[in-house]
């Protein structure tokens, strides 16, 4: 049933890293019920896995019924997540204060770019805007070019959803103590900046160069711990930090003392990374997985995310699932007790506003009035 088996948590639709939170919270056992606009029946694509495990109602909180539908089910509710720009949820009549009256106990999480307050509170933004404050776009590309994003993993996903599911959990068991709710404000420029805590600390101890890309051991600067492509054009990893480790990488590959026995040394990266990728180049990626995946030398071959599920590491962890066709992946992290599960995939918008407001004690007769005023679909 999950470990948040019980709680109830409502999702105002939004896009991005808020969808990613209600789904965890979601595959936790929660029951995630999502507010759509009065639009198509079928969910948006972008939800075809974000949706699973979610119910959805569609309210009209541009009228007065559908505000009041909405406070009501916040009645029942344990957690409001708010995907929209600072003061949006106060224009509509359900900001956190109008919210906490109705019940005391609520979590109210905030979830924006730039957070609630401060000079860029209420300006748009994306990922790649919230890392290039926090220096981790900086630090990503090759020397002599432009930084290049991650993908959006960074400032939307690990600083903004993995965020939002910390805050929601950590308010979730203060609550449980102090019988009290909160707000809970998660900026996705706090959740980069949070990520970045490895690379304030080798900074200051001398072990980084802040100023420089391809530069250091972790940013593709050094030759044990990098990418290398194959003889059929596919690609290795290769994170050999460790001494035992590197020396392990210098067997498997066959590397001479003479040109890698520094391993630490910066004024020979770059001649090394040349002279190893020489070598990874002579065999294809099967064969160098046949050598050394498996092995302390701390490799893996580099796989299109589509490739992902058929690696036999996941297919032994049953690591992926397949919902209403899209592979997706499991829910994680994994309990021995109470493990977590997708009840179904996406719902089309609506699907579930009669069987939910039924549940929150709804009359038949105030559920039919609603839907005749336009404030429910």
């Amino acid at each position: 049933m999950g470990p948040l088996n019980g709680y109830t948590v409502i999702e105002l639709a939004g896009i991005g890293p808020a969808p990613m939170g209600g789904m965890m919270l979601a595959d936790l056992g929660a029951e995630v019920i999502r507010v759509d606009r009065a639009a198509a029946d079928a969910p948006s694509p972008l939800e075809s896995v974000s949706g699973r495990g979610k119910k959805s109602v569609v309210l009209n909180l541009k009228s007065e019924q559908g505000v009041e539908a909405l406070l009501r089910m916040v009645e029942n509710a344990d957690v409001i997540i708010d995907p929209f720009r600072p003061g949006v949820c106060e224009k509509l009549g359900v900001g956190p204060q109008t919210c906490l009256a109705r019940n005391p106990k609520l979590i109210f999480a905030r979830m924006t770019g730039w957070g609630q307050e401060g000079p860029l509170a209420s300006a748009a933004g994306h990922d790649i805007n919230y890392i290039a404050l926090t220096g981790a776009l900086y630090a990503n590309g090759e020397a002599s070019g432009r930084p290049m994003p991650p993908l959006n993993l960074v400032g939307d996903m690990g600083g903004g959803g993995m965020l939002l599911v910390n805050g929601v959990l950590a308010a979730l068991l203060e609550a449980a103590s102090s019988g009290q709710g909160q707000v809970v404000d998660v900026a996705m420029v706090d959740g980069a900046a949070q990520l970045m805590w490895m690379f304030h600390t080798l900074e200051a101890a001398g072990l980084w160069n802040a100023e420089e890309r391809e530069a250091n051991m972790l940013d593709g600067g050094t030759h044990f711990y990098n990418t290398y492509e194959c003889a059929d054009g596919e690609y290795v990893s290769i994170g050999s930090i460790e001494p035992q480790f590197y020396a392990l990488l210098m067997e498997k590959a066959g590397l001479s003392a003479s040109d890698f026995a520094e391993q630490n040394n910066p004024q020979l990266w770059s001649e090394q990374k040349l002279a190893l990728g020489a070598i990874i180049i002579q065999k294809t990626r099967d064969q160098w997985c046949d050598l050394m995946e498996g092995t302390d030398v701390c490799f893996a071959p580099v796989l299109r995310f589509t490739e992902a599920p058929q690696h036999s590491a996941a297919l032994a962890r049953d690591s992926y699932i397949e919902l209403d066709g899209v592979v997706q992946p499991a829910p994680a992290p994994r309990f021995s007790r109470t493990a977590s599960k997708v009840a179904h995939g996406p719902h089309a918008n609506g699907e579930d506003t009669q069987s939910v407001l039924g549940a929150m004690g709804f009359a038949e007769q105030e559920i039919a009035a609603l839907r005749l005023a336009g404030a429910i679909q």
